[in-house]
C-alpha cells in the first residue's frame, strides 16, 4: 500500500513539477561541468523577485512578511486540529458540540477560523466514512491544519475523489469494507469541513496529549485513519 500511495502521489504531482524539471534538464545540457544541485524553480525565482520589489519600494513590511510565514508554520496546522480531535474523543460533551457548531466549538479551545468561513465537522463511524475534497480549487480547513498538501489541490485528486472515491482511498493506502459507506464532502470559499476521525481502540487511557499524537493531517482530511496505539498493542 505504501508503494501504491507514493505512486499517486507522485502522479498527482508531476504535472506542477515538469516544467522546472525540463528546465533545470536543459541548462545542464548546455553546461556540462554543472554541479548537481537543485535549483529553485521559475515560480520561486519570481516570487523572491516580487517580494524584494515590493519591500525595496516600500510596499511591504519584511517583519510583516516574517510574521506571515511563523504563522503558518508554527501557529496554524495539523496540531490545531489534532487537539480539537483529541478533545472530542475525550470529552463526550465537547463531542456533541463539535459536531452541533463547529466554529463554536473550536473558539471554546482558543482557536477561530477565517472571517466568513464556516467549519463543519464530519464524524467517522464503523458504518461511514467521510472524504472531504474541493472540486472547484483547493478551499481547505487552513486554520486548524494548516496549509494544504500539494496533491490536495491537484486535478487528479479534485476531480477524481467525487467519482471513484473508494478508489482513490484505496490508492492512498486506505482499504475500506464494502459494507462502509463513503460520504465526499466539497468544500467551498464559504464552507469547510474536517474529519472526526474514529478513535483507535486501546486509547481509553491516554491523555489528550497522548490522543492528539495519533491524528495526522490525512486523518482529518479523511485519506487515512487515526494511528493505532502503541499502548493498545496495534502498533
Amino acid at each position: 500500500m505504501k508503494t501504491t500511495r507514493r505512486r499517486f502521489l507522485q502522479t498527482a504531482a508531476t504535472a506542477a513539477g515538469a516544467a522546472a524539471t525540463q528546465e533545470l534538464a536543459h541548462g545542464q545540457e548546455q553546461d556540462p561541468d554543472h554541479e548537481h544541485q537543485a535549483a529553485p524553480s521559475d515560480m520561486t525565482l519570481r516570487v523572491k523577485a516580487l517580494e524584494s520589489l515590493l519591500v525595496e519600494k516600500g510596499f511591504v513590511d519584511p517583519q510583516a512578511l516574517d510574521a506571515v510565514v511563523d504563522t503558518y508554520e508554527n501557529r496554524l496546522g495539523p496540531h490545531i486540529g489534532a487537539r480539537v480531535i483529541a478533545r472530542a474523543w475525550s470529552d463526550p460533551a465537547f463531542k456533541q458540540r463539535l459536531l452541533a457548531d463547529t466554529d463554536a466549538a473550536i473558539e471554546e479551545m482558543g482557536f477561530g477560523g477565517q472571517q466568513g468561513q464556516r467549519m463543519v465537522a464530519v464524524e467517522n463511524t464503523p458504518q461511514v466514512h467521510n472524504v472531504i475534497v474541493c472540486t472547484l480549487c483547493s478551499c481547505y480547513p487552513w486554520s486548524v491544519l494548516g496549509l494544504p498538501p500539494m496533491w490536495y489541490k491537484s486535478t487528479a485528486y479534485r476531480s477524481r475523489t467525487v467519482i471513484d472515491p473508494r478508489g482513490v482511498l484505496q490508492e492512498l493506502g486506505l482499504e475500506l469494507p464494502e459494507r462502509v459507506e463513503v460520504r465526499v464532502w466539497d468544500s467551498t470559499a464559504d464552507l469547510r469541513y474536517i474529519v472526526l476521525p474514529e478513535r483507535p481502540p486501546g486509547t481509553e487511557n491516554l491523555s489528550e496529549e497522548e490522543l492528539a499524537a495519533l491524528v495526522s493531517r490525512d486523518a482529518m482530511i479523511g485519506v487515512a485513519k487515526a494511528q493505532p496505539s502503541r499502548e493498545g498493542g496495534q502498533a
